[in-house]
């Protein structure tokens, strides 16, 4: 059974309705990076950083797996899938895959303080102060801010390797160290970039660029990948 590996990023959740950071009406446009996401915003202004996040997490009750998602979850039919998600969101487990790694953490869980290894599944979508870990500290998002390490980009890259097929979604491919997943594939194996976004300066052999949303894309490429 072929390996497929894929990469999602902010674009396969946006058309479930879950905002981007980087599109002009995203999540930034509110909310200063530096005041939200960073540990030092954590140490300066918890409240601020728990609101949120219990905002990001209320969102996530609303919205549904789309197309793209359920597509993804289809291809277990034939293949050996593994995906590694730079989302937060659960929208992936929603549709079915069973094999998730996320990159950035998850929003729907939270974590100790003090100790990373302390992982809880948060009931509801509020976190609160006072609700502490076992160890006794606050717990905070089990979210990978920015300035922080990568726990699972090893892992990820590991996976990479073992990829007889590779397809990125709804990523520029600007923001590291996910980006750089792709040159851990093969040469001789195939990839795919789907996002309306992407360039065209990739200098990767055996790439496919294919410059629409993925609701439509990811379906169409699905049917294909189940033909073979």
């Amino acid at each position: 059974m072929k390996t497929i590996v894929i990469l999602t990023g902010a674009g396969i959740s946006a058309e479930s309705g879950i905002k981007t950071f980087r599109d002009s009406d995203g999540l930034w446009e509110q909310y200063r990076i530096e005041n939200v996401a960073t540990y030092e915003a954590w140490q300066r202004n918890q409240a601020l950083v728990m609101d949120f996040y219990n905002q990001r997490r209320k969102q996530l009750m609303d919205v549904k797996p789309n197309a793209a998602h359920f597509a993804l979850a289809r291809l277990e039919e034939k293949y050996n899938v593994q995906i590694i998600t730079q989302n937060v969101d659960d929208l992936h487990e929603r549709a079915g895959s069973k094999n998730i790694l996320h990159l950035h953490g998850e929003l729907k869980k939270v974590r100790s303080s003090i100790d990373s290894s302390l992982i809880y599944e948060l009931k509801g979508w509020e976190l609160k102060k006072g609700d502490l870990c076992e160890k006794g500290s606050q717990l905070r998002p089990h979210i990978v801010w920015f300035g922080e390490e990568v726990p699972q980009i090893v892992p990820a890259a590991e996976l990479s390797a073992k990829a007889d097929i590779f397809i990125v979604i709804g990523t520029s491919l600007n923001v590291y160290p996910a980006a750089g997943l792709l040159n851990y594939v093969s040469a001789q194996h195939p990839k795919y970039i789907i996002d309306p976004n992407a360039l065209n300066n990739y200098y990767i052999s055996n790439l496919t660029i294919i410059k629409e949303k993925a609701g439509i894309a990811v379906s169409e490429l699905v049917e294909e990948l189940l033909k073979d």
